[in-house]
């Protein structure tokens, strides 16, 4: 099979770390019979760099036209300064918006080999943890009506969560198809003690509850679930929630898992097309110095022929490369705690002789 791939190398350690994934899909490429058509374009500070705008046209126009798109990390200082609408970060919106990604995969695992890592007590991740937060991407209070106005107490701002049903039906349909692909369990976050809006999404996610029978599905409160995260990880196998809560609780989970360079994401809509990246930084400290870790980013290529190619098998193999290299005690300086390590393309060499 042919696949056309859009690569969004983008700023710090971006092209450092797409380069590493690129090279573990050539060598998925070759061991089971599949091309891989690579394109780049620009997006973020590079891109305003470039033309002057963070999303250019072009760009738009070939992740559109890819079978999948390949995001390494954008922004660093060098535009800190730029107003809001042309600052690196606002092309991430632009490019999800235009690919009508509303879902956004975010899986937080402990890797046996990095429990040193995690923060929690040996006791509370003694059988490690596998978590998938499904995030709503598109909603919410990010996208809602905002602004500044006089009030009652003098100047004051305001940005509104609002959710349709529609929007809250396909999410939940992602979600839990997503729990029978794993243990058939999904819990739903929400603050229904207090929002309207979330009352809303919990009546909808029991509504298609009788569609899933086989998936057992819970309610729970996001304050609780920010607690229970960290008390007791196992607990959860499939998450789904709304855009802000799924932001947070997605990164409070990524620190619990011992290290962000570990971890990818997935971001998807109707199609078969997504966009795929690690869901940690640029990095720009250390661009160009051949020391990021590029895991995050091979996984995110594993998650992109599992969902975008259906290449159960290719994603697996990579998945499992993965796990042998660290299990041989391989480390990247971001996981070597000043011991030896190796380089961003040592560890990418190790990952593709274990494919």
């Amino acid at each position: 099979m042919n696949y056309n791939i859009a690569l969004l190398k983008g700023d710090g350690i971006g092209p450092e770390i797409v380069d590493s994934a690129v090279r573990v899909l050539e060598k998925i490429g070759k061991k089971y019979g599949h091309v891989f058509n690579f394109t780049p374009y620009l997006i973020g500070g590079c891109a305003i760099d470039a033309t002057g705008e963070p999303l250019p046209k072009e760009t738009v126009e070939g992740c559109l036209a890819s079978d999948s798109v390949l995001l390494g990390a954008v922004g660093g200082p060098k535009w800190d300064t730029l107003p809001g609408n042309m600052r690196p970060e606002k092309a991430l919106l632009g490019i999800r918006a235009a690919m009508e990604l509303f879902t956004n995969l975010r899986p937080a695992k402990l890797y046996p080999a990095l429990k040193g890592d995690c923060p929690l007590r040996e006791d509370i991740v003694a059988n490690g943890f596998d978590i998938m937060i499904v995030r709503e991407l598109t909603g919410g209070i990010y996208f809602g009506e905002r602004g500044m106005r006089e009030g009652k107490y003098g100047e004051e701002a305001y940005d509104t969560e609002c959710y349709s049903r529609m929007e809250i039906e396909r999410i939940c349909k992602v979600a839990y198809e997503t729990a029978q692909k794993r243990n058939k369990r999904l819990i739903s976050i929400d603050k229904a003690n207090v929002l309207d809006s979330s009352r809303l999404w919990r009546k909808i996610v029991h509504e298609m509850e009788e569609q899933y029978p086989d998936v057992i599905v819970a309610d729970m409160l996001v304050d609780n679930a920010a607690m229970q995260l960290v008390r007791n990880p196992a607990q959860f196998d499939v998450i789904v929630t709304t855009n802000m809560f799924g932001d947070i609780l997605s990164d409070e989970a990524s620190q619990i898992t011992g290290s962000i360079g570990m971890l990818p994401s997935a971001s998807l809509g109707n199609t078969t097309r997504g966009l795929y990246e690690p869901i940690h930084g640029s990095a720009p400290d250390i661009a160009g110095k051949n020391i990021a870790n590029p895991i995050a980013t091979i996984l995110s290529a594993a998650m992109m022929l599992l969902y975008s190619f259906n290449l159960k098998a290719e994603s697996e193999a990579i998945v499992n490369a993965v796990d042998k290299v660290l299990e041989a005690g391989y480390r990247t300086a971001d996981l070597a705690h000043g011991e030896p390590s190796l380089s961003t393309t040592e560890i990418t060499d190790k990952i593709i002789e274990n494919l």
